[in-house]
């Protein structure tokens, strides 16, 4: 990367922090937006022979990627304006849907599933055939994303790679909290609509079952819940966990976990 334009993004710093440090997650992308058009814009004028898109696109996030972990690892301060252990704000309800056998809205931030649980009878259970294994499945959670929780304008087609998974892991969180089949047979299917996503979707879903399954009146040995927590690391093995991360954090973050569990212990974690 020609050292012309490092230098010139250097005089960009201080637009680029401002832009980034703001709690809106709307907002905090416009403002990044437009100070990258500004960077090129003088990049063009300044240095034409030497411009090259590529080169100032991964300058431009490595200059955000520098940002956000020297402000977390020296002073504790994150994107939004909490500290590395401090959940966003959060808010939750159950009954919202009548014509279900249960529902709960579980918000964080501007993170917010809508949970649906519907009964069926035990012959409602889902046939698994494989190769090796022949098996039924009486509790299914599906999990959807769709373009517009993130503000996007996309076909709306089947289940991709991050739903299945997603959807797999929040219904591994709860498995084990759900009653033998011997106290209650019922096949229990719970679908988790992402309405809008800031991060840690698979975990609000784990929560938003919780409370669509409470309000079925599904006996659970114990309420679950779960959150994303994130490592920032820098070259002289410094380095600060976070607690609940969105956006920038997971972005530029150079590890994050989603854990989901009771008081008494851990029932899923997911590495990535």
């Amino acid at each position: 990367v020609p050292a012309e334009l490092q230098t010139l993004l250097k005089t960009f710093s201080e637009r680029i922090e401002k832009a980034v440090y703001q709690k809106n997650k709307q907002e905090m992308s416009d403002s990044v937006d437009s100070v990258k058009k500004e960077f090129f814009a003088e990049a063009v004028e300044k240095h034409p022979d030497i411009f090259q898109k590529g080169a100032c696109e991964i300058l431009f996030d490595e200059e955000i990627n520098d940002i956000v972990h020297r402000r977390i690892i020296e002073k504790g301060e994150r994107p939004d304006g909490r500290k590395p252990d401090e959940l966003r704000e959060l808010r939750a309800a159950v009954a919202v849907l009548p014509r279900v056998h249960g529902s709960g809205i579980f918000m964080r931030g501007q993170t917010h599933a809508l949970a649906t649980l519907t009964l069926g009878a035990p012959g409602d259970e889902q046939i698994i055939e494989g190769m090796e294994i022949r098996t039924k499945k009486r509790f299914l959670l599906h999990y959807n994303f769709p373009p517009f929780s993130v503000g996007e304008t996309k076909p709306m087609r089947g289940p991709g790679r991050r739903e299945i998974g997603h959807g797999a892991l929040a219904g591994k969180a709860l498995l084990p909290l759900l009653p033998d089949r011997d106290a209650f047979p019922y096949t229990i299917r719970v679908v988790s609509e992402i309405l809008s996503s800031n991060g840690s979707s698979s975990m609000a879903s784990v929560c938003g079952a919780s409370l669509a399954l409470m309000d079925a009146g599904v006996p659970l040995k114990k309420p679950a819940a779960g959150a994303a927590m994130g490592l920032m690391l820098n070259e002289k093995g410094d380095y600060k966990v976070l607690t609940d991360i969105q956006g920038p954090e997971d972005h530029h973050g150079d590890m994050d976990f989603k854990v989901a569990g009771t008081r008494d212990g851990i029932t899923a974690v997911q590495m990535d």
